[in-house]
């Protein structure tokens, strides 16, 4: 887990760049998933808004919804992750990001866990 992320309840990271924001998600959410089959990403361009789904990853065992920490517009796509999920595995905070937002509000993302508090998250999910 990276200290310096900001997180979603839904397992999504979020990294401020420049007024604009990488978003991905985490080695926890990665780890329930197991083996990744198939991401789907949006496309650039596209206006979501906090907690709505861009797109869905599967894994052998489970499909699961992407969703968006914060509000904005889709301004880059990793385009290279659906032919190597394994940087999700490998590199989540890194080369495994999913997409890159301009957002309304930078605010928005005071809104979001700290890494001590979505570790307190993960555990309880655990139990």
């Amino acid at each position: 887990m990276a200290e310096s992320l900001r997180y979603s309840k839904t397992h999504e990271w979020a990294r401020g760049e420049g007024g604009e924001f990488v978003v991905g998600i985490s080695d926890f959410a990665v780890g329930l998933l197991s083996d990744l089959v198939f991401i789907d990403l949006p496309e650039v361009g596209r206006k979501v808004a906090a907690g709505e789904t861009f797109g869905e990853i599967e894994s052998v065992k489970a499909v699961s919804e992407l969703y968006s920490p914060l509000a904005g517009e889709v301004v880059a796509v990793n385009t290279e992750l659906p032919d190597h999920l394994e940087w999700l595995n490998d590199d989540p905070f890194g080369k495994g990001w999913l997409v890159r937002l301009r957002v309304a509000d930078a605010a928005d993302a005071g809104e979001l866990m700290s890494a001590e508090q979505y570790k307190a998250h993960c555990d309880a999910q655990q139990h």
